[in-house]
């Protein structure tokens, strides 16, 4: 095994998957136009880039240990390769929505190995390696933010969205061909002898109902976008009973109640990232009427992180992971407010978009590196879930709420400036929450001057108003976080458990391999 070399694979492999996340992010607005998409079902592209990835996450990790690394990386591959001939050729919002399907399910396969790898390779500095590991995130959302606008302004011939699709192929050829005959390590549970129904115990049946529930609210999702009958909310949350009552069945235990807690806190977190970074140059581009402003935006914040991600170790060795945490919260929170409250100043917009950049910079890393170094028992499957779960919330309900809300705001400003001309541009469109109202772009050529300037100010309005109501989200997580410390103040305070041969997961590797 060459650790080295396998570090910098999965490195890259995370350096596609963010690529084609900020590709996909920056032509929301060339989609829309060309497709003539409402802002809600924008949010289903965005979530739909993202929930696949944790169904594929969460199932794998079940059995990534038994299918072998290498394998689950060379199907990865394949389906980046799909993926971007789907979206590259597409004619309608359908074969979109599925193309993007289909890559998030490679990029979900991709975070099924590479968290455990680094976890087990590096694990006497886990929290740390971990943040290194996803400095590839913000790398290639620079990477493809900046090679996206350097398409833009070629001359090419036909419509250049689809030339900047084909881009996202680029950063995918070097890690599968990095990759390629490389050994991997055994897993740490594995490696010390840790069951898999000792596994599932730690899990339990409390992560098991969060995952399912959210797995359920993915598939109805995909059948809201196919025009197939949908389950009600109701339906959905007694169905996600019956596997957790099998595997309480099986392990007869809850799980871990902080893990489940730190779940839910993904919801939150989840959709402070991932959900605002789907949506961010879309917004910005709105505000500041700039093609690539909202592109250029998304680098900037992305640069932050990359920097600080790698000076992770020694911070977290001064604050612990959960004041870490916290301290990120209540900047992240700041930043968002501020930026909704900034207008088009340029000044002051990049002086929020620091407080932005600097608080979600150790958000998912470090909760990564808290699982794996608390509950080292439960695995992959419990490493993953975390991932599984942050991404299936803001898939299934943060990304498309974001859009919801845009559409509300927007139908109420349109309605109460210009009633008249509220009902000559919108239309009804129907959604996960029923039939809704949103923008027709098709009607917007044939309006006036003054009427179009209404129009351009209420979307701006509604787009910048949105961050402030996303901003409750990083104020309710940094009072979850306090709570957590002070639970682990009172326990004797925050311990990495170290399993009984995980310090021999090295050795155990060498004369094991999972290729």
């Amino acid at each position: 095994m060459n650790q080295k070399r396998l570090f910098f694979g999965c490195f890259l492999s995370l350096i596609a998957v963010a690529f084609g996340f900020a590709v996909r992010g920056a032509l929301l607005g060339d989609l829309a136009r060309h497709f003539s998409l409402s802002n809600e079902q924008l949010g289903y592209l965005s979530g739909v880039g993202l929930y696949p990835c944790a169904i594929s996450l969460i199932l794998l990790s079940l059995f990534i240990d038994q299918i072998g690394y290498g394998r689950a990386m060379a199907f990865a591959f394949g389906c980046h390769v799909l993926a971007v001939s789907l979206l590259v050729f597409a004619t309608s919002f359908e074969m979109l929505y599925w193309g993007t399907f289909v890559f998030a399910v490679a990029n979900g396969t991709i975070e099924a190995v590479i968290n455990p790898v680094v976890a087990t390779i590096y694990d006497k500095n886990k929290t740390h390696w971990l943040n290194v590991l996803h400095a590839g995130w913000p790398g290639g959302l620079v990477l493809g933010g900046l090679l996206t606008i350097g398409v833009s302004s070629l001359n090419l011939d036909g419509e250049v969205w689809r030339w900047q699709m084909a881009i996202v192929l680029a950063p995918a050829l070097p890690y599968g061909l990095i990759l390629l005959g490389q050994k991997f390590p055994v897993q740490e549970r594995v490696a010390a002898g840790v069951t898999y129904r000792d596994m599932l115990k730690e899990f339990g049946w409390g992560s098991a109902y969060i995952c399912a529930f959210l797995l359920l609210a993915g598939i109805n999702q995909a059948l809201v976008v196919t025009g197939l009958p949908t389950l009600p909310l109701w339906v959905q949350a007694g169905i996600a009973l019956v596997p957790a009552a099998l595997l309480g069945f099986y392990v007869r235990s809850f799980g871990r109640p902080v893990f489940v807690f730190l779940l839910l806190i993904m919801f939150l977190l989840a959709t402070t990232e991932l959900g605002t970074d789907s949506w961010i140059a879309e917004i910005m581009q709105a505000v500041l009427k700039s093609p690539t402003s909202g592109t250029l935006f998304l680098v900037y914040t992305s640069t932050i992180m990359f920097i600080l991600r790698f000076c992770a170790g020694p911070i977290v060795h001064r604050l612990s992971p959960l004041g870490l945490l916290a301290v990120c919260s209540a900047i992240a929170a700041i930043g968002l407010v501020s930026l909704s409250a900034a207008g088009a100043a340029v000044g002051l917009l990049l002086a929020a978009a620091t407080l932005y950049g600097i608080g979600k910079t150790f958000f998912w890393p470090t909760t990564l590196g808290m699982v794996s170094e608390l509950y080292p028992k439960g695995g992959a499957l419990m490493l993953n879930a975390v991932t599984g779960v942050g991404t299936l919330a803001v898939g299934v309900l943060g990304g498309p709420a974001i859009g919801i809300v845009q559409d509300r705001d927007l139908v109420r400003i349109i309605s109460e400036r210009e009633p008249q001309l509220a009902d000559q541009v919108l239309t009804t469109k129907h959604g996960i929450l029923g039939p809704s109202r949103s923008l027709d772009q098709d009607k917007l050529a044939a309006l006036k001057p003054a009427q179009m300037e209404v129009i351009e100010q209420a979307v701006i309005e509604s787009k910048q108003g949105s961050l402030k109501k996303i901003a409750t989200l990083p104020a309710i997580m940094f009072v979850c976080y306090l709570v957590l410390i002070v639970y682990f103040h009172f326990r004797g305070g925050y311990r990495a458990q170290v399993l009984a041969d995980s310090s021999n997961s090295s050795e155990a590797s060498s004369r094991k391999q999972s290729r």
